[in-house]
Order: C-alpha cells, then structure tokens, then sequence
C-alpha cells in the first residue's frame, strides 16, 4: 500500500508523515457522491481506482483514512458461543444458549434418576441382603484328616467310646470297649463313687444307642470295674488297641476321651506331665467306698467329672491308661466340681489290662501284699514297719518280708528303684506290680542301710 498523509491523530503502526493541511480540503465545493462499485463478492472496502486505469493520478478518497478498516471481512462459520476478541470475552449467541439450557435439564433428569435408582437398589440390598450381598461360594469341604492327626485318631476311637449312666440319671461316666465286646471303666463309676453297690447300669454308644449293661466284676484297690452290655444287637463291637505303659515318656502327647458332665463325645489333648505319682483318691463313705492305691499317669489333657472310665490315647491311637481321677483346688479329687486345673491322673494300661483279665475270668482281682503291716503313724522318711500288738505280729511269718529279713522298725526307702517319702507312696508302689514279681528294695536299721530282694505275694481283693 502506498503512503500518504493524514492527520496525526490517527492509528498506525508506524510513526505520521510530516505534511501541512491541503488549502484545497477547506474551500473545494461538495462533490456528488459517485455510483458505487459492483460487488466483488469479497467484501466492500475503500473505492480506489486500480493500477493502469486511465483515471488520472492515484488518490485516496476525500475521507479520513483513519476512518477505514483496511481487514478482509470473510464471513466466518457460525459456533453456538463467540468472543469478542477486543474485550476479551465469551459469549454465547441465541442458539448456543438454546443448546445450554437443554443439556442443563439433561443433567438434572440424569441426576435425578441416578439418585432414585441408587437409593432403591441400597433400600433392595439393606431390606433383604439377596439382591447385591454375597459372601461367596463355601470351598470345598476336607473332611479327611491323616491317620495320625488328632482327629484323625479321635474318628478312629470315638465309636468305641461310651457313656456309662448308673441308676438313671443319679450319675455318669465312661468307658470304652476291649476285646469280646466287653466294657471297661472305674470301679467308683459303677459304684456312684462308693455309695451303691448294686446300681443299674445302661450303656450309650457313639450312634446314640443305649442298652442295658451287667457288671462283670470290680476292683477297689485298682479303681478297675468290667461291665458288659446286655442284648443281642450289640455283638461285633470294635475294641481299642491296648498300648504299653512301661513306654510311656514324660512330654508324650495324648488325647482323654469321655463324657464330662454328661456330655459324650468328649475329646481333650494334652501331654503326659509326670509318670509313677502316687494318688490315693478317696472317694465317699459307703459301703463299697473305694480304696485307691495308684502310681498314676499324670496328664494336662483336660480331665473333668464324667470323663472317669474313659481311656488316655497315645499318638498310635492305643489306649495307655484308663481316666480316674483330677485334683482340683479346694474339693475332692473325685467328686469335686471344682473343675479342671490341668492335674488329671490315669490308670496305667499294664496295670488294668492284668485287673481287667482276671475280674473277666473270675468277676475278681488280686492285688500284691509284702506280708507285714505299716505304722500310718511314722513322721520320719521312709515307710516304717509297724510293731507287733496283741492280735499278732506285723510282720506275717513266712512271708514276702520275712524271708527278704525285714523286721518290725525297720523302715523302707526305696522300692524297686523309686524313693519312698511315706507309707501311702510305698502302698501304692506295692499294688501297682503283680503278684510274684520281684523287686529290689532298700531299708534302714538303726541308721544302718540295708538291700534286699523280695518276691511279692498275692492276696485276693
């Protein structure tokens, strides 16, 4: 574009041409405004006269400069928002506002639809927990266990397990089924701990079948009593193996079967905690009142009323002991309902399975006797013969302590290996080992020590 003078109040990007006021612009006439020019389909703009046209000199109009917008005016595409881009701002023509306030009402309707499906889909999940609450399918059940897991000896002993109920509901107990289908449990079970000596007696098996059972025989020293169920429908009974007592370690795991306060089906683990412990667990003041001399097994399997008869596993599943007793704090070791303390005593296995025998074949049992009599009365360590009275010697002529040469006042410390505190723990030394068995024993005379080797007698309970 060329250049030309204009007034200097006027807008350019460079700085105005120096150029006084033609004299021609104040005094020229008005002249008449000349046919505009055809459209050239681009835009109006300034009338000029092109290049090479035989119009004279080339000039701008009469009018300012200034006062034109020299910009192409092409039309421009239409947007529902536009902006004015010398202030800045947007704004939004008539369409653009009809399309805005219809997807301001869709987003409301949309809101409000939401809310009332999720609001019922919650009410449907809070009110019946079906429709959008699950926990997941169960895994599949295990119900096999190995052999010589805890459960899986327990499947293997419990229908051999009873629950012994004596004079109907006067009492309960346990016991467990050995060979030809007879049962063994505690002689105080059967005796409603010594104060019935002819109780009727039913047996409840593992299935839930009760009978009527007969007692066999029973032993007071041993604790030991045999019944046997009564009927026909009850014969090929499993029977429990019978382990070895004389293997039996301190630490070794065992399992107490039974029926505690009536509950059958009862199992407990624990471990053997002390071997050999004399216990005398008196029990009642009947006529057929036990007298209990044991070296039992001492176990923390929990042991409670109702459990007396059952039997003390091992881990092989064989039965190392027979449930008697359980010290409690401040009641009899019996009857006492004090309840568990992790105190429970057994019976060792060798001991009942040679009572057991002999009470089948007999319906009685023999006990091992030394053949003198024990001063109760002693306060020193050891257990002391008694002296002779007026109905006879202590010590019984011929027998197992005369011919080992012990003598009234001579006092006994040890008995086939074990130290001996007091006459009930030599008592119970004594029965725990069967008649004709030999043992090395050691005593005192007048502060003399003495070793002797007696054969143990027999006399019948």
């Amino acid at each position: 574009m060329s250049e030309g003078p204009w007034e200097s109040g006027a807008r350019n990007s460079g700085a105005p041409a120096a150029a006084s006021p033609r004299p021609e612009a104040a005094t020229a006439p008005p002249q008449a405004p000349r046919p505009e020019a055809p459209s050239t389909g681009i835009g109006s703009g300034p009338d000029w006269t092109a290049p090479g046209a035989d119009n004279g000199p080339l000039v701008y109009p009469a009018d300012d400069p200034a006062d034109f917008d020299y910009s192409l005016d092409i039309p421009r595409r239409r947007w529902p928002f536009d902006r004015d881009w010398f202030s800045g701002r947007w704004g939004l023509d008539r369409r653009g506002r009809r399309l805005a306030f219809g997807a301001t009402i869709i987003a409301v309707v949309s809101a409000l639809i939401g809310g009332l499906l999720g609001g019922f889909i919650a009410t449907r999940s809070e009110g019946s927990g079906v429709a959008a609450y699950s926990l997941g399918s169960p895994p599949g059940a295990t119900t096999r266990r190995p052999a010589g897991s805890l459960a899986g000896i327990a499947a293997r002993v419990l229908p051999s397990v009873v629950m012994i109920r004596v004079n109907g509901s006067d009492g309960t107990g346990s016991g467990f089924v050995v060979r030809g289908g007879y049962i063994v449990t505690d002689n105080h079970v059967v005796t409603l701990d010594g104060n019935s000596s002819n109780a009727s007696l039913q047996v409840v098996f593992q299935s839930g079948l009760t009978v009527s059972a007969r007692l066999v025989g029973r032993d007071t020293y041993s604790d030991i009593a045999v019944i046997k169920p009564v009927g026909a429908h009850v014969r090929g009974l499993r029977a429990l193996p019978l382990g070895n007592s004389a293997g039996v370690a301190v630490g070794d795991q065992v399992i107490a079967f039974g029926a505690p306060l009536g509950l059958a089906g009862t199992v407990t683990s624990g471990i053997v905690s002390a071997l050999d412990r004399p216990v005398q667990p008196g029990a009642g003041n009947g006529p057929a009142a036990p007298q209990v001399y044991l070296e039992a097994i001492q176990t923390d399997a929990p042991i409670n009323p109702g459990n007396s008869g059952g039997p003390l596993v091992n881990g092989r599943g064989q039965v190392i002991g027979v449930n008697s007793a359980f010290d409690t704090i401040g009641a009899n070791m019996i009857t006492g309902q004090g309840g568990n303390i992790g105190l429970g005593f057994a019976i060792p296995i060798n001991q009942v399975r040679r009572v057991a025998v002999q009470l089948i074949r007999t319906g009685h049992a023999t006990h091992a006797v030394i053949g003198a009599l024990l001063n109760t009365k002693f306060t020193g360590s050891g257990a002391q013969i008694a002296a002779a009275t007026k109905s006879g010697p202590s010590v019984t002529p011929g027998g197992p302590a005369a011919r080992a040469g012990l003598r009234a006042g001579d006092v006994i410390v040890s008995f086939g290996g074990q130290p001996i505190p007091n006459a009930q723990t030599l008592l119970d030394a004594i029965r725990a080992r069967p008649p004709g068995a030999r043992v090395r024993l050691d005593y005192q005379v007048r502060g003399h020590t003495y070793a002797a080797t007696m054969r143990l007698g027999s006399a019948r309970s």
